[in-house]
């Protein structure tokens, strides 16, 4: 096994979050399993995205449109589970606008990233019955979901 040490995973977090930076949509794709998901807040980007080239054009489009930059803020490894989770900011740079939040990464047993999921520091959503991750498998895993 290679890339599963700890500061092996947290290289790869901030790998991909520098690509995502740089709009090159290979250089994001080196850093996620082919069958990659990036899920997001229910409305949020039509997620959640399936597939490394998917995720990669996707955050190399909101470099082109919007001058979205990202920065790592904090990052916390768990090495025997291969789980990761990154504190970030988003910057679209072309809206004035600021993201906060943070990311839950796993990876597999190389240390490519196979599933995010994105949690935005913003107030909560009115009209939801249930504020949750789209498209995310919350009784399947085991989440309380009554």
């Amino acid at each position: 096994m290679s890339g599963t040490t700890s500061a092996e995973l947290e290289a790869t977090v901030r790998g991909y979050m520098d690509a995502c930076t740089s709009g090159d949509a290979d250089a994001v794709a080196a850093h996620l399993a082919g069958n990659a998901r990036h899920f997001f807040p229910p409305d949020m980007y039509d997620g959640p995205w399936v597939g490394a080239r998917v995720i990669a054009q996707r955050w190399a489009t909101a470099v082109r449109e919007r001058g979205s930059s990202w920065t790592v803020d904090a990052i916390v490894v768990d090495e025997p589970r291969r789980q990761a989770v990154c504190e970030w900011t988003h910057h679209k740079g072309s809206l004035g606008v600021i993201l906060r939040g943070a990311e839950w990464y796993e990876f597999d047993d190389d240390g490519l990233i196979t599933e995010i999921r994105a949690y935005y520091a913003s107030p909560q959503a009115s009209g939801y019955e249930r504020l949750e991750l789209g498209g995310f498998e919350y009784a399947e895993r085991g989440y309380p979901y009554p």
